[in-house]
């Protein structure tokens, strides 16, 4: 990721944080070696913008909800990101290329299908060399942008349609203009505050002549409203100087999104898609936009137009007609009929067409982008794009522990930490794309699902046998809230009872229990919402309802039991309000936070891990148009709270804050995930610090720390692991941490068997950490550059393996498909390193091999009790560490003295294997000098040695002593576990005759 540019810009793109944002600020270079691995799933996201390069038609771009924008040049089969480490935020609206320089690209932010979770834009960004690198060009606060135009004969002129904020009316809406290639920017197109530009198209023909769709839309917590009597098309015949309303057969009534189609082949045949009332369906219009004709009014092309109404036409045929929804329709008869098409996923967004061949297109959709070559009758896959918006995140206590979450559009995931063997990158689980899904805390077979307010159960060991346990058993989609027994929003909450495996807690407007496991339920809370009745509404307004639970207000959106003592639960509404109970439910109490503005939703609470009346709140108004950021902390139990947040102690002003968390490890230490990243506290909250590293600009939807490591889930890019922050737990004072070299104490490392699955490295999939021990290290700037050495000891002080700044660079993970490598050279540069130690020994078991001869990778070590010294100019420090055996391996029968055991014997193969290298050196070496010294009778001696130590070099040949020595330790160093007598017999006979053979060369050749 390119760090350095990402922290230039993202001055730019926040509001200030502070002046100088705090005296004893942490320097980031001390957590600088961390780094964020994404574990997927890998399968797409939302994608709401697709674009090509004509004299490219491999080529294509996909800008994502939240993932930045992508491209691919083989059609769709790999996908590479542009934007990571450059734009600071991952929301993408239009992406355009300039057709007579390709290296040219405008990234619009903010997808401008605005559904309850879409994240905010911040305005255009350019490249001028293919993506490498991204300037921002303006247009900050325009919010979301559905279009970006560039005029084929004159590429700096460029044009911006913005929908404008999506949760508040500006005056920022409209349809921009910029000659000058971005420099400067014109607004040429404004109607009110209310209206924002949803399309924006050229006439095909004639670049001064533009058609640009005018929408009112806008969402609140409780609604969605799309249409207006004032929205409409409009054209412009002077390059945007001076627009005009279109009328002649459009609707007169209720305009609302509406989604303009132009083609090549008929620069007079104009399309429209537009949401209307009366008058809905798809216009046509054969004389440049002067009179119109409704050609369909089918139900099935308008569905959800707020969030659809795609429209595409052949560049060839403008009687061959696309649009998308829900589904993907075709019309080869200009509109009149349309027949079902097949795309990857549902939910279409875009399609952009070859103007030069009209069998290639991208299209868009929930799942990502994918390609056709050949008139969409067959697509590219998805499975290749790492782009999922994941609603929230939770953690088992397996080995290696499983990720559980939701993806939007998709379904629940179960994903492994580490490979478990069986190259799965994941499994479905129970729920569905809202989720949650949490498993259950003493059997994580067993695991509890989340579907938009229904409840569910599933035991993997079955065959999707997944039992449905919804609470007031009613239909929620397409119900009046006031109608509901009980109000459950689209991502109802659940919590599980820290020590009573079968207890689970479920949210609507009340707090529900379940004793049994799921099957059984009770109320045990009041209403604990603020409920206003004018709230309380079937969602979508003025033309279609929309009523999916998205919108349904007050109702619990957090709940969360203390760990530290049982029954104290914590709930927060989603229309503002906070309560506890300190008594399993019995008696609850209204904590909200005065001053707090209302309405707001309660997003995650967090309750303390060391004292039973300290919580932390992350409050969400940015849908209310509010992106103040809301953290606050109680410590005694909700009468009092502190705001975590002022916009000047490190998060920006205008940076909304998703979910708190709390260190389990070091006091103080807090965890913040935003609408663009996440931050850390190293004092409570008083000051917060960037902890982005590497992670991509994203929405931070949740976080779990558990098992050592920071688990985050994402809206735009799934789920990150950024493996033991045992580094960031040990900070001493800031003044104090940079000062000097520092070694920090190891976490355990767990001995993974040698043969283990390690990840494909560098291809696509998730990113795996290799397993080992991790050591790290830091080296202050004043000192960078010194040599740094690393040794790791026995018990007995003996060492057994060193690195250096100077040594080796890297060595291959091992035997076997997936090695990745192992890094084996220290770096000496400043800041914060890890060493991963694969646990294996030096190879060497004699103080000086002979020149020429390799030592094989000496075994992996047992379970026990090490040191690690390192040492950096005259500095020299040491901590232990820790290595235990794997809980599956111990689990099936093998001991601790087992594995030791095997650790001697591998050790005495080693010293054979070695042994036998030598030999075969000093045999090679003897023979070699026959030639300038012939002896015939030396040369008959060492023929006899090399028959029985040498395997021929033709292929299936008799394998000589060398041989068998290799087979017999490649036998027993792949795996952990007891070993057999053969092994042990075979050894002595090895032994025996290869020191037989060292004897013969001795008495020849000494």
């Amino acid at each position: 990721m390119r760090t350095g540019v990402f922290k230039a810009l993202i001055g730019v793109f926040l509001a200030t944080a502070s002046g100088a944002i705090q005296a004893q600020a942490y320097d980031p270079s001390l957590w600088s070696g961390l780094h964020y691995r994404q574990l997927g799933p890998w399968r797409g996201g939302r994608v709401t913008t697709v674009t090509g390069i004509p004299s490219q038609p491999r080529t294509f771009f996909m800008g994502t909800t939240g993932g930045g924008v992508w491209k691919t040049s083989d059609a769709g089969h790999s996908w590479t990101n542009l934007t990571d480490g450059q734009l600071p935020l991952g929301s993408m609206g239009a992406v355009a290329v300039v057709e007579s320089n390709p290296d040219i690209i405008y990234a619009g932010t903010g997808s401008s299908k605005i559904r309850s979770n879409v994240s905010i834009g911040r305005g255009v960004w350019k490249s001028v060399d293919g993506g490498k690198r991204w300037q921002f060009i303006g247009l900050r606060d325009v919010g979301q942008i559905s279009t970006i135009r560039i005029n084929p004969k004159n590429p700096d002129e460029v044009f911006v349609a913005a929908t404008g904020n999506p949760f508040k009316y500006s005056s920022d809406r409209g349809v921009y203009r910029s000659r000058d290639g971005g420099k400067t920017w014109k607004k040429v197109l404004f109607i009110n505050e209310t209206l924002g530009a949803a399309d924006l198209e050229f006439q095909a023909d004639d670049p001064r002549v533009l058609y640009a769709a005018m929408w009112h839309g806008i969402r609140r917590p409780w609604t969605i409203t799309s249409g207006s009597a004032d929205g409409g098309l409009y054209k412009s015949t002077d390059g945007g100087e001076t627009w005009s309303k279109l009328g002649g057969g459009l609707p007169t009534g209720l305009f609302g999104r509406a989604n303009v189609g132009v083609s090549a082949a008929a620069p007079n045949r104009l399309y429209a898609l537009i949401e209307a009332k009366p008058g809905m369906g798809l216009y046509h219009s054969d004389d440049f936009g002067t009179s119109w004709k409704l050609v369909n009014s089918e139900g099935r092309l308008s569905t959800r137009p707020f969030y659809y109404t795609t429209l595409g036409v052949d560049p060839k045929n403008a009687d061959v007609v696309f649009v998308g929804n829900e589904g993907w329709f075709k019309s080869a008869d200009g509109g009149k009929s349309f027949t079902v098409q097949n795309t990857p996923h549902g939910d279409n967004h875009d399609v952009w067409i070859n103007p030069n061949n009209s069998m290639i297109m991208v299209q868009s959709n929930d799942g990502g982008a994918n390609v056709s070559l050949d008139g969409g009758k067959t697509w590219s896959g998805q499975a290749n794009q790492p782009t999922a918006e994941m609603y929230q995140v939770a953690v088992d206590n397996q080995f290696p522990y499983r990720i559980y979450g939701a993806q939007q559009d998709n379904t629940t995931v179960i994903i492994p930490s580490q490979p478990l063997g069986d190259g799965q990158g994941f499994r479905v689980g129970p729920g569905c794309e809202t989720g949650p899904s949490i498993p259950k805390i003493d059997d994580p077979m067993i695991v509890w699902g989340g579907c938009k307010g229904q409840f569910s159960r599933l035991d993997l060991r079955t065959n999707q046998n997944e039992g449905q346990y919804w609470i007031g058993s009613e239909s929620l989609y397409g119900s009046h809230p006031k109608n509901l027994r009980f109000r459950f929003q689209r991502v109802a909450p659940m919590e599980v009872h820290p020590t009573e495996p079968n207890t689970i807690y479920y949210g609507s407007q009340h707090v529900h229990r379940s004793r049994d496991g799921g099957i059984n339920w009770e109320v045990i809370s009041p209403d604990l919402t603020a409920n206003p009745p004018e709230r309380q509404l079937a969602s979508g307004d003025p033309i279609t309802i929309d009523a999916t639970g998205e919108e349904v207000y007050s109702t619990v959106y957090a709940i969360r039991e203390s760990k530290v003592k049982p029954g104290v639960i914590w709930a927060g509404s989603n229309d503002g309000l906070i309560h506890v109970t300190q008594d399993g439910g019995k008696s609850w109490k209204n904590i909200t936070p005065k001053g707090l503005p209302p309405g707001g939703r309660v997003q995650n609470i967090e309750p303390g891990v060391r004292d039973p009346g300290t919580a932390y709140v992350a409050i969400y108004r940015y849908l209310l148009g509010d992106f103040a950021p809301y953290l606050y902390r109680t410590d005694d139990y909700g009468q009092t709270w502190t705001k975590l947040t002022d916009g000047k102690n490190g998060i920006a002003a205008d940076e909304p804050t998703r979910v708190v968390r709390e260190d389990p490890e070091r006091p103080g230490l807090l965890y913040a995930g935003t609408e663009f990243g996440i931050h850390v506290s190293f004092d409570r909250g008083a000051q917060w610090q960037s902890f982005q590293n590497d992670l991509p600009a994203t929405p931070v939807t949740d976080i779990r720390l558990a098992h050592g490591d920071l688990v985050l889930s994402t809206q735009g890019r799934g789920f990150y692991v950024l493996d033991n922050l045992s580094a960031l737990r040990q900070l001493p004072a800031p003044a104090e941490a940079t000062a000097s070299p520092r070694l920090f104490k190891p976490a355990v490392a767990t001995r993974i068997n040698a043969s283990a699955e390690l990840g494909e490295p560098g291809g696509p999939g998730p990113e795996y950490t290799l397993p080992g021990a991790q050591i790290d290290y830091y080296v202050p700037a004043q000192a960078a550059g010194t040599k740094v050495s690393i040794s790791i000891l026995d018990a007995n002080g003996e060492t057994l393996r060193s690195f250096t700044s100077e040594g080796d660079d890297a060595r291959a993970g091992g035997r076997g498909r997936n090695r990745p490598t192992y890094r084996t050279r220290l770096d000496a540069t400043a800041g914060m390193h890890r060493l991963i130690w694969d646990l294996r020994r030096s190879g060497q078991t004699m103080s000086a091999m002979p020149t020429g001869v390799l030592t094989p990778a000496g075994p992996v070590v047992p379970p026990g009790d090490y040191r690690v010294v390192m040492t950096h100019g005259s500095v020299t420090a040491q901590q232990p560490l820790k290595i235990v055996a794997d809980p599956r391996v111990l689990a099936s029968g093998v001991t601790n003295a087992d594995l030791v055991d095997q650790y001697a014997h591998n050790m005495r193969v080693l010293a054979l294997v070695n042994d036998t290298n030598v030999a075969v050196a000093r045999l090679k070496q003897a023979q070699a000098a026959l030639k300038d010294k012939p002896d015939a009778a030396r040369a008959a001696a060492l023929k006899a040695i090399a028959d029985r130590l040498l395997t021929p070099a033709v292929r299936y040949s008799p394998p000589g002593l060398d041989t068998h020595v290799s087979y017999l330790r490649s036998q027993t160093d792949g795996y952990d576990g007891k070993i057999g007598n053969h092994p042990r017999e075979r050894y002595v006979e090895l032994r025996t005759q290869i020191d037989d053979i060292i004897a013969q060369l001795a008495k020849l050749l000494d």
